[in-house]
């Protein structure tokens, strides 16, 4: 892990993360939708589906890589390494039953972001033991509907381990809105996803706006 990796530098940043989701995105691409997120300001973007083809997907990631490229944004897909490295995304984000980070890192080398799904103290403290993961997520601190196989949420109590106990740059994830996003940042979180929030949105610069807003309320009163 090397925080001074030219991708990792927009992630410890903090600000938000966007992830995208197509059945939630009122029928736009995940490009076009890509596109209003990095016009907002956005500079984390993870490419995230789960039921495309992988033609498609492979034709959604060039266009990402470029959209983010321009913008000098970071690009992460999520779980397909093969897919990161065909389009030269700027890493992986993997969850706990996905390939191991060992075989990951193996597969990307030193250079690209790995990040990796948490969901409790164990798993995080193993993550930063191993030393192979650039960020782990930490969540879903919420109860969320954008992925089938989802753990129960963990509330913001592990958010608050995390913050205390383990040095490893976080997002935190998992049913974020931007009713209860000043809360996941007073809590400690610097680095935040939303997925629906965002991507359902019909005005996204005007919601991302609005979330911005409401995580630097959160930001100010936690000061």
């Amino acid at each position: 892990m090397s925080p001074s990796k030219p991708a990792l530098a927009n992630f410890l940043a903090g600000g938000l993360y966007g992830i995208t989701s197509a059945p939630y995105s009122l029928g736009r691409s995940d490009p076009e939708v890509v596109a209003r997120m990095l016009d907002a300001g956005i500079r984390v973007v993870q490419y995230r589906e789960k039921t495309k083809k992988p033609g498609a997907m492979y034709t959604d990631c060039l266009a990402i890589r470029e959209l983010t490229r321009r913008a000098g944004a970071t690009f992460i897909v999520n779980d397909h390494v093969d897919l990161a490295l065909l389009v030269g995304a700027d890493g992986v984000h993997v969850g706990q039953e996905d390939l191991p980070p060992e075989a990951v890192r193996r597969l990307i080398g030193p250079d690209r972001v790995l990040g990796l799904s948490t969901h409790n103290p164990d798993q995080a403290r193993a993550a930063l033991a191993d030393g192979l993961v650039d960020y782990i997520g930490v969540g879903p601190l919420f109860a969320t509907t954008t992925k089938t196989d989802v753990c129960a949420p963990v509330g913001l109590d592990y958010l608050d381990f995390v913050v205390r106990n383990i040095p490893l740059p976080f997002v935190a994830i998992g049913g974020i809105k931007e009713h209860n996003i000043a809360g996941v940042r007073r809590a400690g979180a610097s680095m935040i996803a939303l997925v629906t929030e965002i991507v359902g949105a019909p005005d996204i610069p005007g919601r991302i706006a609005a979330i911005r807003a409401a995580m630097d309320a959160g930001r100010i009163s936690a000061i």
